[in-house]
């Protein structure tokens, strides 16, 4: 498979997946590799995805981005987590919130305390001990890396944004790097005869981009990755049975929540994600159970403000690439597959696959050993995700509508059966090394959705029922405590946004 030293990078696709690609391949890259970007301003982008998890710190960071600049130019709020709304059963929410919960003990989770407690006649929730989640309900949000006088961590955030003005701000970044960015609709890929690589790119205005190297961000079309050298593409709609989305922006909300909201409903769930201008709206649905119009008809009648555009259906298929690269075509985004946005995590599969490449790049020449475990890497990661996002659908307690009944008694990939089983028995989870997901993570959503423990682990027996209750009653006043002195979301973007930035 050697190829020869990788001087000129082509990333075909705009959008959020190919801005980001390139402006982080132009800052760690640029000063050995030429970048060019092709896209056409004939082709949409779909740009639905708005709500981001913590790591987007750490990619925006990376790539030199001013955060008072970003909020600006992206009309950005902060999130502290998800409410999950009538997923267990109607009536009912809980919040994937980010962060920690209580206080961490060497080998025993936190969560196992509050088990026992509970078991002992406790009512407190276990969010009543997050953090995040009291400033979430709460419309309260400060940068706050420590509880005040205190070892235990603070608030733990990610962003809403929108995604379409992220791209354009990302653009401009990476132009004013180096990257080259042509314009033209793909007509024809050309390539070798002998090794099937990629070669040239023809653009309808008789334009040739030549490279080494491609990055598919075409989205579903996955034009190289799928038409180009024909990597086969693996359905996992057997475990996640919503197929199509409806999205449309509505008015802005009365105040900015710093949290997502995901409602289900009859056969599938409807996401509002607040922005400085206007609140995200989508309905993602199984096309087997609802009509187009039945879904319009449900998001219509469920929109927190005035639409401000007509809706558009997106189909779907989730599932990924069963090699992300193939020959010299590396895909990111929805060319590389879909995990619905349950759990905003498409962006985050742009930002770790852009940095899965650079540290899998090719230096003299594509090898057989950079490609295979980059493929490891990407499926790995998709599997993790999948399970996780699959417990929403499977820890269900809705016998209401054939979607839900349909979903509680499906067949579920082994790796979740086992990690579902061991916490309905035990009470533990344990975390894969590369597991996107924490422990924290998996307990809100399998406590939230009903599974209840049989067991907590012998280490919470250690402190007395005096103890625990001391335990449990303090730290739930320290988390009400340091709430209160938290300013209001509004007023911290308000700040944020009147200061200049670097």
């Amino acid at each position: 498979m050697e190829s020869k030293a990788i001087k000129k990078l082509v990333i075909l696709g705009g959008g959020t997946a190919g801005w980001m690609a390139a402006a982080l391949m132009i800052r760690m890259l640029g000063k050995v590799v030429d970048i060019t970007l092709v896209e056409s301003d004939q082709i949409g982008t779909v740009g639905v995805g708005e709500a981001t998890i913590p790591p987007i710190l750490t990619f925006n960071q990376a790539l030199g981005l001013d955060e008072k600049e970003f909020l600006r130019e992206t009309k950005g709020s902060i999130k502290l987590g998800i409410q999950f709304e009538n997923w267990s059963k109607e009536g009912e929410s809980y919040m994937h919130a980010f962060g920690s919960i209580g206080k961490d003990f060497p080998l025993c989770d936190f969560h196992n305390f509050w088990i026992r407690y509970r078991e002992q006649g406790g009512t407190d929730s276990y969010w009543d001990y997050s953090l995040n989640y009291q400033a979430a309900v709460q419309n309260k949000f400060a940068q706050l890396g420590k509880i005040p006088n205190t070892n235990l961590p603070g608030i733990t955030y990610a962003y809403h944004f929108d995604a379409g003005l992220y791209a354009k701000f990302l653009r401009r970044q990476a132009e004013g790097r180096g990257v080259k960015r042509v314009e033209g609709k793909v007509t024809n890929v050309q390539k070798c005869a002998e090794t099937g690589f990629v070669e040239q790119l023809a653009l309808e205005n008789g334009q040739v981009v030549d490279g080494d190297l491609f990055v598919d961000c075409s989205g579903f079309v996955g034009l190289l990755i799928d038409k180009a050298v024909g990597s086969e593409y693996e359905s996992w709609k057997q475990w996640l049975p919503c197929d199509r989305a409806i999205a449309l922006p509505s008015g802005s909300p009365e105040y900015i929540p710093p949290f997502t909201r995901s409602v289900a409903h009859g056969a599938g769930w409807q996401w509002q994600i607040p922005l400085q201008h206007r609140t995200g709206n989508g309905l993602v649905y199984s096309s087997s159970h609802w009509s187009d119009e039945q879904a319009r008809s449900v998001l219509f009648d469920n929109l927190p403000g005035e639409p401000l555009a007509e809706p558009r259906v997106i189909p779907f298929r989730t599932g990924h690439r069963r090699e992300q690269w193939c020959k010299n075509v590396v895909s990111l985004g929805l060319a590389s597959g879909f995990l619905e946005p349950l759990e905003s995590t498409s962006i985050h599969l742009v930002q770790s696959a852009a940095t899965r490449l650079i540290k899998c790049f090719p230096h003299r020449g594509i090898r057989k050993e950079d490609v295979s475990e980059f493929n490891r890497q990407s499926r790995v990661e998709m599997e993790r995700i999948r399970d996780f996002i699959i417990l929403h659908y499977k820890a269900n307690q809705r016998r209401d509508t054939d979607f839900w009944r349909h979903c509680e008694d499906m067949a579920i990939p082994d790796s979740l059966h086992e990690k579902m089983e061991l916490f309905r028995a035990t009470g533990k989870v344990f975390r894969d090394y590369d597991d996107l997901f924490t422990e924290i993570a998996w307990y809100q959503v399998m406590i939230g959705q009903g599974l209840v423990p049989e067991d907590h682990h012998i280490i919470a027996d250690g402190l007395n029922d005096g103890q625990l209750n001391d335990l449990m009653q303090s730290l739930k006043t320290l988390v009400q405590g340091t709430v209160k002195q938290l300013p209001r979301h509004e007023e911290f973007l308000s700040a944020m946004l009147r200061k200049k930035s670097k």
